[in-house]
């Protein structure tokens, strides 16, 4: 029952959705508007049969969606280097940061106003603020 593909998913299982999502495009794996559609679809999605077909031509991210009880407990390890990996969670949020200039730009010379570019902060400070990445 727990790996039906019509269990409901809750915030947890979206945000690791993301996560994957982030590593895949840091990795180069995804485009930036790749990254955008499966992003808003796992934003959008309520049961673990929508977040599937998001993963399901990258590999090895299926399994990773729903960890196991062992898995949760453990520390994600790093495959290049072995030592655990501290910045999981940050990669999407500099992958997002990184095409926000990016959108305000093309916004820009669609509307012609510069206000677009007061974005690139907002989303800096919305998507990092109270971290401390020591």
């Amino acid at each position: 029952m727990a790996d039906s593909p019509d269990v409901r998913i809750g915030t947890a299982e979206r945000e690791r959705a993301f996560s994957l999502l982030g590593e895949h495009f840091a990795a180069g794996r995804l485009s930036p508007a790749e990254f955008d559609e499966r992003s808003a679809a796992a934003g959008r999605a309520v049961t673990r049969g929508e977040l599937v077909p998001l993963f399901a031509d990258l590999p090895g991210a299926a399994a990773d969606l729903v960890p196991s009880a062992t898995a949760a407990s453990a520390p994600s390890v790093s495959s290049e280097t072995g030592a655990p990996k501290t910045d999981v969670g940050r990669d999407w949020r500099r992958a997002v940061m990184a095409l926000v200039p990016i959108a305000a730009l093309v916004l820009f010379f669609v509307t012609g106003t510069w206000l677009w570019f007061l974005a690139i902060p907002a989303a800096g400070a919305i998507l990092f603020a109270g971290r401390d990445d020591r």
